[in-house]
């Protein structure tokens, strides 16, 4: 006799088939975003991420101060040197939220992985290019500005000028990182040949010229060159499972160790569309402003220290002693 008491309705927490597939995709997105950032850290050895409360008010430093006379004769009283670090507002670090909606009809007329995957990989792009893109204009902000007549000598000068500025502010320096344009460095090569590599949205290449690290982007203005102690450059991230936001019925999936960034993908059967959402607080920018080189790359510089300079016979010849220092 059969039981009647076995039931063949689904049990309430089955989990099905279209749930592990909404699941996947959120933890590869997250997951993704998690990878190309940490790929950048490995690559400059900066710190982790800092998480703070969101409304943070984050503030950039910069050193003020005088070096005293050294010329002191014997038995006299050496004067001291005074030196403050003073901040002043930088930006408040705040959750931002981004969604992106597609239709069914998108998906039947062009497929799943056009309509939802190649939008996913965009959807991402586009806000890791929105981290970027900000740091980019606060480095533009440096107070270290001055002008060099070749890329060469603007190169070595903004190396040494923020080694000696982190070395008056008693920091030791863990490398330098240069921003150049990508159309200036090209025109400095000429017809040599380098290896790039790309890491959360950074094109960049290792040990170039004395830099251990050298972004090439077009986000730099024609004309000039950005440098500062890899140290100095730090990040900060609101964590969107600590916010409260669960509370509201808002539940984001997050890659679980740093928490970058919090996903979610919702239907709307009103408008028979999908709704991916992305919630963010994210900043990367320095921290001492006034260790930032700001370098106006200008042919006709009346700067002494450019006269003193004599510039490569070729480029080659320059690339190709970079290209056996281990160029990657």
């Amino acid at each position: 006799m059969a039981d009647t008491n076995i039931t063949t309705a689904a049990h309430e927490n089955l989990i099905k088939s279209s749930d592990i597939q909404v699941t996947a995709r959120k933890i590869d997105f997250v997951t993704q975003f998690a990878r190309n950032w940490e790929a950048l850290q490995e690559v400059m050895g900066i710190t982790r991420p800092i998480e703070k409360p969101n409304g943070t008010e984050l503030t950039s430093k910069y050193a003020e101060g005088e070096l005293q006379d050294g010329k002191v004769g014997e038995g006299e009283f050496i004067p001291r040197s005074h030196f403050t670090v003073k901040e002043k507002p930088y930006a408040k670090i705040t959750v931002e939220k981004y969604a992106k909606e597609v239709s069914i009809e998108a998906v039947a007329e062009h497929g799943e992985e056009a309509a939802i995957n190649m939008t996913d990989e965009e959807f991402l792009v586009e806000l890791q290019e929105n981290v970027t893109g900000r740091f980019y204009d606060y480095l533009k902000t440096g107070t270290m500005t001055f002008e060099e007549k070749t890329f060469q000598m603007a190169f070595a000068m903004a190396l040494g000028k923020v080694k000696d500025k982190f070395k008056k502010m008693h920091r030791n320096v863990t490398g330098i990182a240069v921003f150049v344009n990508t159309l200036d460095l090209y025109a400095y090569l000429g017809s040599s040949e380098i290896t790039m590599q790309t890491a959360f949205g950074f094109t960049y290449l290792k040990n170039f010229l004395g830099a251990e690290i050298v972004f090439v982007s077009s986000e730099i203005p024609r004309g000039q060159m950005i440098a500062t102690p890899i140290n100095n450059i730090v990040s900060y991230y609101v964590n969107p499972q600590n916010s409260g936001f669960a509370k509201l019925g808002l539940h984001y999936t997050t890659d679980g160790v740093t928490n970058l960034i919090g996903f979610a993908v919702a239907g709307d059967y009103d408008r028979a569309t999908g709704v991916s959402y992305a919630l963010m607080g994210f900043t990367l920018f320095a921290e001492y402003i006034d260790a930032i080189a700001v370098v106006t790359i200008n042919p006709n510089s009346t700067n002494p220290e450019s006269e003193n300079v004599t510039p490569p016979t070729s480029a080659a010849k320059t690339t190709k002693a970079a290209k056996e220092s281990n160029l990657s």
